[in-house]
């Protein structure tokens, strides 16, 4: 399993949190823990590049991507950028997790474990404590990876049905720069930016839903991908 990091106090998390409605929580995992699964981000060959249109969303394996034509490609880029204009669009690589217990504690995954792991004991108790929510059931999972041109247009997650007490964000990318984007924004009712947070390895982030945010385009000169593991903390 996983390592708390015993340092964090979140009584003081909280306190940010009710006030900010988002915190920041640096070197959240034993460091050893948290390089394995920055390790298992990059030994991984099933990622899938997640693409919108509208309320539809399309998954293409690797396969799939090398299978089509230059033109295919170019076609597909125009797509989502056009739909970016006006619309919610976002285009990013993701490793899904099930949600239900059974099937995470049948899987050897990594992520499954980790997303089993934040959902019982003591990280689950850390958790609700942080965001002040004690009917917090579970966290849903999924690996993100976000490269050149890949980004996630604003939206605030808040879906009926689908239970969602707050977000989390968890970094695993070891070495970035602001400028290469793939910041997390949060975003205020006049569309002006309150808060850009660039990926940070060990941190995690989380905010209330709803919250207006999106993640910025990263750039061609990002030298490799934005890792990730993201999802809701969620009741039943």
């Amino acid at each position: 399993m996983f390592r708390l990091n015993p340092a964090l106090d979140p009584a003081a998390l909280a306190g940010t949190f009710a006030a900010a409605r988002r915190v920041q929580i640096r070197d959240f995992l034993h460091p050893d823990d948290a390089a394995a699964l920055h390790a298992e981000c990059r030994a991984r060959e099933d990622w899938r590049q997640i693409v919108n249109s509208g309320d539809k969303v399309w998954d293409l394996d690797r396969a799939a991507r090398a299978a089509m034509t230059p033109a295919q490609r170019e076609a597909l880029d125009l797509a989502v950028y056009a739909g970016a204009r006006k619309g919610f669009q976002h285009r990013y690589e993701a490793i899904r997790v099930p949600d239900g217990r059974a099937e995470r504690a049948a899987s050897d995954d990594p992520f499954a474990r980790f997303a089993a792991w934040l959902s019982q004991g003591e990280a689950r108790d850390f958790l609700r404590a942080v965001v002040g929510r004690p009917e917090m059931d579970f966290a849903d999972a999924q690996a993100t990876a976000y490269g050149p041109g890949d980004f996630l247009t604003g939206h605030d997650d808040a879906v009926e049905g689908k239970d969602r007490l707050a977000a989390y964000v968890f970094g695993l990318t070891a070495q970035w720069r602001a400028e290469w984007g793939g910041l997390l924004l949060f975003h205020d009712a006049a569309g002006d930016i309150e808060q850009g947070l660039t990926p940070r390895f060990n941190s995690l982030n989380l905010f209330a839903v709803p919250q207006l945010h999106s993640v910025s385009m990263v750039t061609r000169a990002a030298p490799f991908r934005r890792y990730a593991v993201t999802g809701w903390l969620r009741s039943r």
